[in-house]
């Protein structure tokens, strides 16, 4: 498989990669580890537990696990004015995304999460922004993080 473009391609497709992890337009990527809580598990309605792991081929991911369908649920313009924050679901109803997108409507970044549940909102709280899924769990991302600026 081609080594470039690839995650450019399947976004304009509307797909990401079938494996968690923290995709860029240029191809590289991070793993993510994402336990998320059963609808009627005594954690639903708390922090989406979170963090980010080592480097990722996006290629392999793609050749190995395929890709899925990533929906979006809503979009937020970033109160900078710099661009939106994008989220959604997956295929399946426990698939979760989200993105920031530059002022062009280009991502930036894309997260794909197999087991966060879709998110259907978010909301500020300076430079955090705070993203709710279908189960009320919360993910707090800090926007000014290397990672996610």
């Amino acid at each position: 498989m081609e080594r470039s473009g690839i995650v450019l391609r399947l976004w304009a497709a509307g797909e990401m990669p079938y494996r968690d992890g923290l995709y860029r337009p240029d191809d590289t990527a991070l793993r993510l580890h994402v336990e998320g809580p059963g609808a009627y598990h005594p954690d639903a309605g708390r922090p989406v537990p979170f963090r980010l792991g080592g480097p990722l081929d996006v290629a392999l991911a793609v050749e190995e696990d395929g890709t899925a369908e990533v929906d979006p649920f809503f979009e937020s313009p970033l109160p900078d004015g710099s661009g939106s924050l994008r989220g959604g679901g997956g295929g399946m109803g426990n698939i979760g995304h989200l993105a920031r997108l530059d002022a062009d409507g280009s991502p930036r970044w894309v997260a794909f999460m197999y087991h966060s549940n879709p998110f259907v909102g978010v909301r500020y709280e300076g430079a955090t922004a705070v993203f709710t899924n279908d189960w009320r769990n919360e993910l707090r991302l800090d926007l000014t993080a290397p990672a996610f600026a």
